[in-house]
């Protein structure tokens, strides 16, 4: 009788393999879906490409990052 594993270095038989490869595309798919939403829900709130006045936003950022730093450290 045939070993199960023969021919393959991981030593899944075919329908092991299958299965693994079943669930592992659908956490690929899983993860693309989750950092597509996480790209454009980033895009949503600071698109990466400035607008006519450029990242006039982040000054708002920069007082009140100088502001609460002294405190975190």
């Amino acid at each position: 009788m045939a070993d199960k594993g023969v021919g393959s270095w991981t030593g899944l038989n075919d329908d092991e393999a299958q299965e693994f490869h079943k669930f592992y595309i659908q956490g690929m798919i899983m993860f693309v879906v989750v950092a597509i939403v996480a790209h454009v829900l980033v895009w949503a709130w600071r698109p990466w490409i400035p607008a006519e006045n450029g990242y006039a936003a982040l000054e708002g950022v920069k007082s009140i990052a100088g502001a609460v730093l002294p405190f975190v450290a």
